[in-house]
């Protein structure tokens, strides 16, 4: 395989790159760009940040899951080119200095690459743009100083060129990287036993951590027709690409489905989001994906295409048994529309950490309440079964029944109905059972206008 992209200002032509090899070992090992570092190698740490921008974004990634293919047509930006050309520091490199953000300095160019790319988007939530970088020696303090000091700073004539410079890259087609969603259909269908690659924040991990060999893999950042986000005809209901990323997810939410949004704000870090994608959360099957439960409760729809053959499926259908979807060979997840609104919809995570951890439990519910009577009611649930699912019984005991804390208590019973969860590392059985229950009077209480998040709530 051949690419082309952009490192730190030049230009890089590849021929015949190992696909399976990651940004960071090669910038580390290849081109001795030691400033990125490894740690984790998993995507937590944030210790290999690097900032990826094509010809409309920028964004901070985590260079170990970072696939060399992915990088065909974009730019790449390490520590050593967020100081100018002739060494001229960038603001966040001199804040980092005065207010003494770094010690050991082992974590300090990850810190530096996201502080960057939060700097040029102008971007001042800055706990949540650092919360994929751990660091064991300043205890934060510093560094969320050294940001604030930085934020209204201009940002460096260096770092403005990259996005422009990306979109006038001479970028030629590559076979394994289509350029549209016929494209990969066609490739697809005449490679079923392929492994399809959107953001690569899970591939990435069958690679660097399961060791895997994957001799076939098609990469989709280059499909931009699966990265849109447009209305249906009527304008009730989003048709968005399985492409689209969890950055983009979030935007998204934040204007149409805010509870939803505050779900997405937990999934993984600033730098997972920016390259996870909906339709690989939604293929992958895992039980315990953020996704799903928000999709199922809105009623969501999947769009899957094989070939030239398209058909859907509610997103609840889509999830069989653990481990299987309902997916035939060489068929892909095109796109999934949802409502535009969902005034009703809430969604709640329970994990031992707020950011960057996986769900012990994830509950979505979506009910109409009119008159004071259960009318309709959708909800559905991660971590509770080998497969995201709906809560079916509790759905039947609610409708028809007065929306209030006595039908609450009737039907706590039927949790256990429709679900028999597994007791592991995050949490026990009966824990998953009772906070369900708990989840759904939170519900209540949400609804009627009280303070349930966490850190509203004071004794």
């Amino acid at each position: 395989m051949d690419i082309t992209f952009l490192l730190n200002g030049e230009s890089v032509e590849l021929r015949g790159i190992n696909p399976m090899m990651t940004a960071l070992d090669w910038l580390r090992e290849t081109r001795r760009l030691t400033g990125t570092k490894e740690g984790c190698n998993e995507g937590d740490c944030g210790a290999c940040t690097v900032m990826l921008s094509c010809a409309t974004t920028s964004q901070a990634v985590n260079a170990c899951i970072l696939l060399l293919p992915q990088l065909h047509g974009r730019a790449l930006r390490t520590v050593e080119g967020i100081s100018g050309p002739n060494g001229q520091l960038h603001p966040v490199q001199e804040a980092m200095i005065t207010h003494h953000g770094s010690q050991c300095g082992f974590c300090t160019p990850g810190f530096v690459a996201s502080m960057a790319v939060a700097h040029m988007n102008g971007e001042t939530d800055h706990a949540t743009a650092l919360a994929g970088n751990l660091c064991r020696c300043t205890g934060y303090a510093p560094i969320l100083r050294a940001a604030r000091a930085s934020q209204d700073q201009p940002v460096p004539s260096w770092m403005k060129a990259d996005q422009q410079a990306a979109a006038a890259l001479p970028s030629p087609p590559a076979t394994w990287l289509p350029e549209s969603s016929d494209a990969l259909a066609a490739l697809y269908l005449q490679h079923p036993d392929a492994t399809l690659v959107g953001g690569a924040t899970d591939v990435g991990l069958w690679i660097t951590k399961q060791m895997r060999d994957l001799p076939k893999m098609i990469f989709l950042h280059r499909a931009r027709d699966l990265h849109t986000i447009t209305p249906t005809d009527d304008g009730t209901s989003l048709r968005i690409g399985a492409g689209v990323s969890m950055a983009q997810m979030l935007q998204m939410a934040t204007q149409h489905h805010p509870s939803y949004a505050d779900l997405i704000c937990r999934y993984g870090s600033a730098q997972v989001r920016a390259s996870a994608t909906l339709g690989g959360n939604i293929a992958n099957g895992s039980p315990i994906g953020d996704n799903p439960p928000a999709l199922i409760a809105m009623g969501a729809t999947l769009h899957l295409r094989r070939g030239d053959a398209r058909r859907t499926l509610p997103a609840e259908a889509f999830f069989l048994d653990y481990g299987k979807q309902d997916r035939q060979p060489a068929e892909f997840i095109e796109a999934v529309t949802l409502p535009r609104h969902a005034p009703n919809l809430r969604c709640y995570k329970l994990s031992k950490r707020f950011d960057q951890d996986i769900s012990a439990v994830c509950g979505c519910f979506n009910l109409h309440i009119e008159g004071g009577i259960v009318g309709a009611a959708r909800i559905a649930f991660g971590g509770m079964a080998g497969i995201p699912k709906r809560a079916h019984h509790v759905e039947q005991a609610l409708l028809g029944q007065p929306w209030d804390l006595t039908t609450l208590a009737k039907v706590q019973h039927a949790w256990a109905d429709d679900f028999t969860p597994l007791s592991d590392m995050r949490a026990s059985a009966a824990y998953r059972l009772d906070t369900a229950h708990g989840l759904l009077l939170r519900y209540f209480h949400d609804l009627a206008g009280h303070a349930t998040p966490l850190h509203e709530v004071t004794p």
